[in-house]
């Protein structure tokens, strides 16, 4: 498989390809992810993925094939951002608390001379949790830069998550065997 540019600054995305053992580089645009409220939840990552793509194909003017990705969470058709701060993080995990969401990563696969996009989507449900644990959480992990305020891989997705319907590593923000098939389909 061609080595590939990673259009993310995500750690997590990073080391689910790592493991994958799929080559690649990482280079990042800074890209504005605001969104237009018309599209649908499943379309809303795909478009903030194309724009992490094309924003480092204009930079790079690379013949490489480009990999962007962008994950939202839905709780009740409300997309649930990144936290703003702590408070707005623990408001966020009250919400989801006890209740089912959706995890949705919209991926982008771009080269000179052929696109591949979809979405993928992960049905998660929580136990109840405390204000403490939802607190401990927050103060512990800081889940700054996470949609909806958690990493399905730390504390809280151990003690806190009670079912999952769907890819789990897309929740960690990449539904990596989807793209490994893709990404061979890409070759084709």
């Amino acid at each position: 498989m061609q080595s590939i540019i990673l259009a993310s600054q995500s750690p997590r995305r990073k080391q689910l390809l790592e493991w994958a053992e799929v080559s690649f580089e990482v280079i990042i645009q800074n890209t504005d992810e605001s969104f237009d409220a018309s599209l649908s939840a499943a379309q809303i990552p795909i478009n903030i993925a194309m724009a992490k793509a094309l924003a480092v194909k204009e930079a790079t003017q690379t013949t490489s094939i480009i990999l962007a990705a962008d994950t939202v969470v839905v709780l009740n058709n409300t997309i649930i951002n990144k936290p703003k701060d702590r408070n707005d993080a623990i408001q966020m995990l009250t919400a989801l608390a006890g209740k089912m969401h959706n995890v949705i990563t919209g991926v982008v696969l771009l080269s000179s001379s052929k696109t591949i996009s979809f979405s993928e989507t992960t049905e998660v449900e929580f136990y109840p949790l405390s204000q403490a644990q939802i607190e401990f959480y927050v103060d512990e992990y800081k889940p700054y830069d996470k949609a909806g305020a958690y990493a399905i891989q730390e504390w809280i997705g151990v003690v806190g998550i009670k079912k999952i319907t769907g890819d789990f590593y897309n929740v960690m923000g990449l539904p990596v065997s989807r793209v490994v098939q893709e990404l061979q389909n890409f070759a084709d």
